[in-house]
C-alpha cells in the first residue's frame, strides 16, 4: 500500500510533524547506538569514530520521524539543510512542521537551529550539529508577503519558491511551460532580499531561475542540482544558469543523488568519480571552486513511499524512469545514491578523491561548506 507522509507519521505514532508531543518515538530513548547496515532502508548512517576537520554543510536533505536524532552530530555533518515541511503545504501545516524542529533541538541539546554563520562555526567547534531550516516550496506564502518575515523570524533560512510545478511565484522545472517569475514573484524576491531569506533555484524552471538571479540583489543558490551538460535531466541546470548564479556570487550545490548524476547514455549505477566529474565540470566552466557546494538529498530516518492519485497524475517531465529501470526503483535503497557516496560517512571518500584529482586543501574546505558560509554571511540578517 502506498502511503503519504501524513499517514506515515500516524503509523510512526505522531499525528503530524509539529504536533506538541513526541509520543511514538520508541527507539529514541535507548542509549545503545544504532548499528549501521549498508543495505538498510531506514536512513541510518555510520558513526564516525573521529570527525574530519571540515565544516560540511549539506544544502539539501530530509529528516523523518524515526531518525536517530541522538547520533545526528556524529555523521560528519555540521549543518543539515533540512526540508522543514512537505512541498505545497499551506500556512498552518508549514507552521506546525517548522515548529517541530524547535521541539527537536529542545530534546536533543547536541542539535541546534542555525540562524547565523556563527551558529554553524560554533557547532563544529563544540562537536555538535545544526539544522538549517529550508522550505522546498513557497506555497505557504499564499499572497501574503508578511509571512516571509514571520517565517524568517521563526528560523527559516532558505526558500525554493516553487517545487517542480508552477505556482503563484514562478514556473517549476517539470511543468509543460516555464512562465518565469510572476509579478507577485518579483515582490517575493524583493521581500526575501529585505529580510535576509536565501533564495534557492533548484526545482525551478530555467527561465524562472534566471529571472530570480537577475532580480535578486543578493546571491542565490542551487541547493541540489547537477550539470545538464553531463546528465540530461529536467532537474539539472545548464551552463547559462551556472554562470549566472556564479556571477552573482552564489553557490551551485551538486548532488550525488543517482538519477541526476547518471550521465547521458549510461545505464549503470553512477560512481563517486562520476559525481566528481560534475564538480570538475563546474570548476572548469567557472575557472574557480568559489561557487561549488554539496547538496546530498540524503535522509535521516525512513523515506516514505510516494502517494499516487488513482484518478491519474499529470504527465510531468521525467526525472527517474531510466534509473528506475536500469539501477533501482526503490526510493529508500542506498543504490539511489552514487557508489562511494551513499551515506554521510563516505564524505571521507569524497575528500580523498577530490585531493587525488588535484583539488587543494582550500578547495575542499570551500566545496564542503566554506562557499555556503560566505553566501549565508552576505544574505542572512
Amino acid at each position: 500500500m502506498k502511503i503519504n507522509r501524513r499517514n506515515f507519521l500516524k503509523m510512526a505514532g505522531i499525528a503530524a510533524v509539529g504536533t506538541p508531543t513526541l509520543a511514538g518515538y520508541p527507539g529514541q530513548k535507548k542509549e545503545t547506538a544504532v548499528l549501521f547496515d549498508p543495505l538498510n532502508e531506514k536512513g541510518i548512517h555510520p558513526i564516525l569514530d573521529k570527525d574530519h576537520p571540515y565544516i560540511f554543510i549539506d544544502s539539501c536533505m530530509q529528516i523523518w520521524p524515526d531518525a536517530p536524532f541522538k547520533d545526528a552530530h556524529k555523521y560528519g555533518v555540521t549543518s543539515y539543510a533540512v526540508t522543514a515541511w512537505d512541498p505545497h503545504f499551506n500556512l498552518d501545516e508549514a507552521l506546525k512542521e517548522l515548529m517541530f524542529w524547535h521541539l527537536i533541538v529542545r530534546k536533543y541539546p547536541h542539535l541546534s537551529i542555525a540562524s547565523t554563520v556563527e551558529d554553524i562555526k560554533n557547532a563544529k567547534k563544540n562537536k555538535k550539529a545544526t539544522l538549517l531550516l529550508a522550505s522546498q516550496c513557497g506555497d505557504f506564502i499564499g499572497t501574503k508577503l508578511h509571512r516571509i518575515q514571520a517565517f524568517y523570524q521563526l528560523g527559516l533560512r532558505m526558500l525554493i519558491p516553487a517545487y517542480s510545478l508552477s505556482n503563484r511565484i514562478c514556473g517549476g522545472c517539470l511543468d509543460r511551460t516555464d512562465g518565469g517569475l510572476t509579478s507577485f514573484g518579483q515582490n517575493v524576491v524583493d521581500e526575501c532580499n529585505r529580510v535576509g531569506l536565501l533564495l534557492d533555484c533548484s526545482h525551478l524552471g530555467r527561465r524562472s531561475s534566471l529571472d530570480i538571479i537577475d532580480r535578486s540583489a543578493k546571491p542565490v543558490v542551487f541547493s541540489h542540482s547537477c550539470t545538464k551538460a553531463l546528465a540530461e535531466n529536467p532537474r539539472n541546470i545548464d551552463d547559462k544558469q551556472i554562470k549566472a548564479c556564479a556571477a552573482r556570487n552564489g553557490v551551485i550545490g551538486l548532488s550525488p543523488w543517482g538519477p541526476m548524476t547518471l550521465k547521458t547514455g549510461n545505464l549503470s549505477r553512477p560512481t563517486l568519480d562520476d559525481f566528481i566529474d560534475h564538480i570538475d565540470y563546474v570548476a572548469q566552466l567557472l575557472s574557480s571552486t568559489d561557487h561549488l557546494g554539496i547538496g546530498t538529498d540524503m535522509s535521516l530516518g525512513t523515506y516514505p513511499d510516494h502517494e499516487y492519485d488513482p484518478w491519474g497524475t499529470p504527465e510531468y517531465k521525467d526525472v527517474t524512469s531510466t534509473y528506475d529501470e536500469h539501477v533501482t526503483d526503490n526510493i529508500r535503497s542506498s543504490l539511489r545514491m552514487v557508489d562511494g557516496f551513499s551515506n554521510y560517512a563516505e564524505v571521507l571518500n569524497l575528500i580523498a578523491k577530490l585531493k587525488k584529482r588535484g583539488y587543494t586543501e582550500g578547495d575542499v574546505r570551500k566545496i564542503l561548506g566554506g562557499n555556503y558560509l560566505r553566501v549565508f554571511s552576505q544574505v542572512w540578517k
